[in-house]
């Protein structure tokens, strides 16, 4: 009762949908109202993840892209108009984002980070959504979230393919490094093969929930699985993925060893 008193009518009507859940109810709605969440990445991936986090009340959101708007991007970024062109992607963002859902907090980063500035964030961050679009960067994210035990949520697609993965502290699910354990730092991109439109959108979309039910403790993550989507079959595949003793960056004599800039 004392949560619910807390929340303005407004808040109670904008969200009344996600409190009629029984598992999620009021104290899920005020959870996700004193969250932080740090998204890098404001394409594809970015712009349905924080699309729908801020429609959900996340209290906080800290946005970090180096990049500007793009004609090209419009096709799948579709937190962009195209009179932002030529615009900071989180400055774009940023007013979508408050033009969705004004109780928000938004803080925006328009530069590449630091070693130190990633490790800041991811302990200052209760989840952090790795929705950048290059390998180098998803590795440095997913060991700063294992130096800073910071949960991570990260996707990728391309193609007509996606997949998610989450990472939490503890337990014997596997990091990002250990799926990747011959990881090219030159991957592909879809900058390169392309990428149908939705796809990114469906990606986006379930690293937002998976984010959620972090921050709720609602139902099972995907910790330590690998949700992996075959768009041009419409097939879904869960694989296991173990921790790697070997690891190098949270295997058991892992030291975690971070460098360059995002």
């Amino acid at each position: 009762m004392e949560m619910t008193m807390e929340m303005t009518d407004q808040e109670l009507l904008r969200y009344s949908r996600q409190i009629l859940l029984p598992e999620f109810d009021i104290a899920g709605q005020e959870r996700l109202r004193h969250a932080h969440v740090v998204i890098v990445g404001l394409g594809g991936l970015g712009s349905a993840a924080a699309m729908y986090l801020a429609a959900a009340g996340i209290g906080r959101l800290t946005l970090v892209d180096f990049d500007r708007v793009d004609l090209s991007n419009l096709q799948r970024q579709i937190i962009h108009r195209t009179a932002d062109i030529g615009r900071s992607k989180v400055e774009s963002a940023r007013d979508a984002l408050q033009a969705l859902n004004p109780l928000v907090t938004i803080v925006t980063i328009p530069r590449a980070l630091t070693e130190a500035e990633l490790l800041d964030q991811a302990q200052q961050a209760d989840v952090l959504v790795d929705a950048s679009d290059n390998l180098p960067t998803r590795l440095m994210m997913n060991a700063a979230c294992v130096q800073t035990g910071t949960p991570l949520v990260s996707g990728a697609a391309i193609r007509l393919e996606g997949q998610v993965l989450v990472w939490q502290p503890g337990g014997e699910g596997g990091c990002y490094r250990c799926l990747y354990r011959d990881a090219q730092l030159h991957a592909e991109t879809c900058a390169q093969t392309g990428v149908l439109a939705p796809v990114v959108g469906v990606i986006g979309s379930l690293q937002a929930v998976e984010a959620i039910k972090l921050l709720t403790d609602l139902g099972t993550t995907l910790k330590g699985r690998l949700l992996v989507l075959d768009a041009k079959h419409m097939e879904w595949r869960t694989l296991r993925v173990r921790r790697w003793l070997e690891c190098p960056v949270c295997g058991e004599l892992a030291g975690v060893q971070l460098g360059g800039s995002l």
